[in-house]
C-alpha cells in the first residue's frame, strides 16, 4: 500500500514538473521573438555603437578615448550640447507649467471633452508634418508665413510705413546720399531763394497717389523772406521724353514726404510735400545758410515682419511647434491625477476660507507632484532625442545654429561628416544622459506599484 502511495506521489510531482517545463517553453516561446527584437534593435546597436567609438572615422584604427575628446573640441558639438541644455530647461517646464494650467482649467467649463480633445489632435500629427506645417508658417514672406502676416497686420495699425519704399534721388543733379541713408541738397541755400527741384526716381506712376498733381508750378513759385520753397517730384515723363534733372510738365509731385531743414548740424525746420510736391519753410532767419533734407524713413522698405527661422530665434521657434505637439500629452496626463485626488481636502480647504489660488498652490500642486514629476521626466528624456522639428523646420544655413546632440550625430555621422566614429561617440553621449532620466521614471514608477 505504501509503494503505490509513494508511486501515486512521484508520477504527481513528475507530471507537475512536465506541467512546469511546459509552462517555462510557452513562456519562452512567446517572449523570445521580442527579445530577439529587443537584442536586434536596441541592444546590438548600442554595443555596436559603443565599440564603434573608440575607432577613427574609416574604422579600421583603434584611438581609444580620441573622438570623446574631440567631442568636446569641436565647436559644433559644443553648439549642439548649448542647445541640448537650452531645450531640456526649457520645454518641459514650460510643457509641465501650460498641462497644469490647462487641466486645472479645463475642470470648469463645460465642454471639458471637447477641450482636450482639440489640444490633444496635434498628438495625432507627425513630427514630419508638424515640422512642414510650422516651417511654412515661419516663412518670412508675410503672404506665405501665417505669423509674418499676423505680425506686420499689426505693425501697420500702430505705425505707418514709408511713403515712397525704394525710391531714390539723381545723385549729380544738387543732390547727394548721406550715410544714413537720406539725400541732401549739395549746395547751401538761404531764405528767399526757390530751392533746387529734388527729382526721384524708383517709383512706380501706378504708385503715385491719385491726387498727386502737376509740379511745375511749384518749382516756378519763388519764396517769400525768411521762406524757403521747393518741390519732391517724380523725375520721369510716362511715355518718355523729358530732361533729366529739370521739372517738366506732364511729372507730378510726390505729396506726404517728409522734408527738414538743417543748420549747423541741427534740424530747424520741418514740412510735409503737397499733392503738387510743395514744401515751405518760414520763419528762418535771413542770410542764413540752410540744407534741405529728405530723411531716410521715407525710402525705408515696408516691415515684413520677423526672421523667425534666423540664427537668434530658430532655437525658440522651434521649442514653440513643439509646444504646440506636446500640451495636450501634458494636459491630459496631468488632469487625469487631478481627477484621482481626494475632493474632500480641496473642499475642506475651501469651507476653512482659503481662496482658489490658495488651493491651487497649497492643495493641488502639493498632490499633484509625483504625476507633475513623471510628466517632467517623460518630456526630459523625449526632447533629449528631438531630431525630426529641428532637421525639418531650421532653414540649412541655421541649421548649424539649431543643432542639438541627436542632429549633431546624424549630421557628423551620415550629413556630410562621414565620420561615424566620432558620430557614434555623439550617440553614447546621448544615451548616458538618457539612462538617469530613465532610470528615475522606472524606480518611481515602481515604488507607486508597491
Amino acid at each position: 500500500m505504501a509503494s503505490v502511495t509513494e508511486t501515486a506521489r512521484r508520477g504527481a510531482a513528475d507530471a507537475r514538473r512536465r506541467a512546469g517545463r511546459r509552462r517555462r517553453i510557452v513562456a519562452v516561446a512567446f517572449v523570445l521573438p521580442a527579445l530577439l527584437l529587443l537584442g536586434a534593435l536596441v541592444v546590438y546597436p548600442v554595443l555596436f555603437s559603443v565599440g564603434r567609438s573608440f575607432l577613427d572615422a574609416s574604422g579600421t584604427r583603434f584611438v581609444g578615448a580620441g573622438n570623446y575628446a574631440e567631442m568636446f573640441r569641436d565647436p559644433a558639438t559644443l553648439r549642439a550640447i548649448r542647445n541640448s541644455t537650452v531645450w531640456v530647461v526649457v520645454a518641459p517646464t514650460l510643457l509641465t507649467a501650460l498641462g497644469l494650467i490647462l487641466a486645472v482649467l479645463v475642470e470648469k467649463i463645460r465642454w471639458a471633452a471637447a477641450f482636450k480633445l482639440l489640444l490633444f489632435l496635434p498628438m495625432a500629427v507627425s513630427f514630419l508634418a508638424a515640422g512642414i506645417i510650422f516651417r511654412l508658417a515661419y516663412d518670412e514672406d508675410p503672404g506665405k508665413g501665417v505669423l509674418n502676416a499676423a505680425v506686420v497686420g499689426v505693425h501697420d495699425l500702430f505705425e505707418d510705413g514709408a511713403s515712397y519704399p525704394g525710391a531714390r534721388a539723381r545723385e549729380g543733379e544738387g543732390v547727394r546720399r548721406a550715410a544714413d541713408g537720406a539725400y541732401e541738397t549739395t549746395g547751401a541755400l538761404s531764405p528767399g531763394g526757390t530751392a533746387l527741384p529734388l527729382g526721384l526716381v524708383g517709383v512706380k506712376p501706378a504708385e503715385v497717389p491719385e491726387d498727386a498733381r502737376p509740379a511745375a508750378g511749384a518749382a516756378a513759385a519763388k519764396a517769400g523772406p525768411g521762406e524757403l520753397r521747393g518741390v519732391v517730384y517724380l523725375d520721369f515723363t510716362p511715355g518718355g521724353g523729358g530732361r533729366p534733372g529739370a521739372v517738366d510738365a506732364a511729372e507730378r509731385g510726390l505729396p506726404g514726404l517728409a522734408v527738414e531743414a538743417v543748420s549747423g548740424g541741427r534740424t530747424v525746420a520741418t514740412a510735409t510735400t503737397g499733392t503738387d510736391g510743395a514744401f515751405r519753410f518760414g520763419g528762418l532767419e535771413p542770410g542764413g545758410s540752410y540744407t534741405v533734407r529728405l530723411p531716410a524713413a521715407n525710402f525705408a522698405e515696408p516691415f515684413t515682419g520677423v526672421s523667425w527661422l534666423g540664427p537668434a530665434l530658430v532655437t525658440p521657434a522651434i521649442i514653440g511647434a513643439y509646444l504646440w505637439i506636446w500640451t495636450g500629452f501634458a494636459m491630459v496626463l496631468i488632469g487625469a491625477g487631478l481627477s484621482a485626488l481626494p475632493r474632500d481636502a480641496l473642499e475642506a480647504a475651501r469651507i476653512d476660507g482659503a481662496n482658489e489660488w490658495q488651493v491651487f498652490r497649497r492643495i493641488t500642486v502639493p498632490l499633484l507632484a509625483p504625476v507633475l514629476t513623471v510628466v517632467f521626466v517623460t518630456l526630459v528624456i523625449n526632447v533629449m532625442k528631438v531630431f525630426d522639428l529641428i532637421y525639418i523646420i531650421a532653414p540649412g544655413p541655421v541649421q548649424e545654429d539649431a543643432t542639438v546632440l541627436a542632429t549633431q550625430m546624424w549630421l557628423v555621422s551620415f550629413g556630410g561628416g562621414n565620420d561615424q566614429g566620432l558620430g557614434s561617440a555623439l550617440g553614447v553621449l546621448l544615451l548616458l544622459l538618457v539612462i538617469p532620466a530613465m532610470v528615475f521614471n522606472v524606480r518611481r514608477f515602481r515604488r507607486s506599484q508597491s
